[in-house]
């Protein structure tokens, strides 16, 4: 009788060596995969109620010398129009967590960083003069505006200068990240009007270079140039010219995608606003005398942001 033959493939151990260690190098690869996908969920940021409420600490971003929103007092002291609704609602975030206390943390910021410490949650709430448009919503989130104003220009006294067109050949100053140095520097290419356009670093700095004549004017929001005139020791050597160039909706800036917090936030905006607590607010910082020396801006409001608040919303046009 022949030997039976079994028609049943026989494998080498040459060849199962290979499939081995392709095996182990596929189980290699998943197991990395799954290693970084719960590494990176891991890092994502915690929502900042549930952090706040572990933590029973707020951080609040606030600027140097953007009077009257925001900026330092005689004392060092974080103050001004913004920083007061901020800690309104740093009450409201305390009421709603049901907390003792809450320890409100202070980080300073400049125009040129504000957003990044928001989009790596540094800070939960920036309380300054930031426009609110279309290109930084898609890193951030804004509430409700609490002021409405347009780019105008900062000049000396004695100055001719009226209008954007009259820098020709001479220098204008904005600040650094800010939209209205944006808007100018377009401006000035599109229409060719040959102004040299420089950057400072922050808006007492801008002022600094009118006063000492390193510039001709300052381009930034209105309602900051007559602030930081106010804030000078020679308030009459400077004069704020032009018409808007700009209409900025300010708003007060906070983390994306956090959607229990920004409602949060909102609410508490449209509460202050609707019960007149925004608007005795806003008579303290604009119509009253100002620390740290007294002055008083004289501004009343005006009728963009006097109509916007008639039906509060965080969603603006630009």
């Amino acid at each position: 009788m022949r030997p039976v033959h079994s028609l049943a493939p026989t494998r080498s151990r040459r060849h199962d060596k290979p499939l081995a260690r392709t095996r182990r190098s596929v189980a290699g690869l998943l197991a990395s995969m799954l290693v970084a996908g719960q590494a990176a969920h891991a890092a994502e940021p915690r929502p900042v109620l549930d952090r706040v409420q572990q933590t029973g600490t707020l951080t609040i971003a606030h600027r140097e010398s953007s009077v009257p929103f925001s900026y330092l007092d005689g004392n060092r002291k974080p103050v001004g129009y913004a920083v007061d609704l901020c800690l309104r609602l740093a009450s409201a975030v305390q009421r709603q967590l049901k907390l003792a206390s809450l320890n409100v943390a202070w980080r300073q910021v400049t125009a040129a960083d504000r957003m990044q410490v928001i989009e790596r949650h540094e800070a939960d709430l920036e309380c300054g003069s930031t426009t609110n448009n279309a290109e930084r919503r898609a890193k951030v989130a804004f509430t409700v505006p609490h002021y409405i104003t347009g780019a105008r220009y900062l000049v000396r006294s004695g100055s001719p200068i009226t209008e954007l067109s009259e820098f020709e050949g001479r220098t204008l100053v904005s600040t650094r990240g800010t939209t209205p140095l944006k808007t100018v520097t377009a401006v000035n290419e599109d229409r060719l009007f040959h102004i040299r356009i420089v950057e400072a670093a922050d808006h007492a700095r801008a002022v600094e270079m009118v006063e000492k004549g390193e510039a001709d004017g300052f381009a930034m929001d209105d309602v900051l140039l007559y602030g930081l005139r106010a804030s000078r020791p020679d308030p009459a050597a400077l004069k704020v010219v032009g018409k808007m160039l700009t209409i900025e909706p300010l708003a007060i800036m906070l983390p994306r995608d956090d959607s229990p917090f920004k409602r949060l936030v909102d609410d508490e905006m449209k509460r202050l606003i609707r019960s007149g607590e925004a608007q005795a607010i806003y008579e303290r910082w604009f119509l009253k005398p100002i620390p740290p020396k007294g002055n008083t801006l004289g501004l009343p409001m005006n009728y963009l942001l006097r109509d916007f608040w008639k039906y509060p919303t965080d969603i603006v046009p630009n």
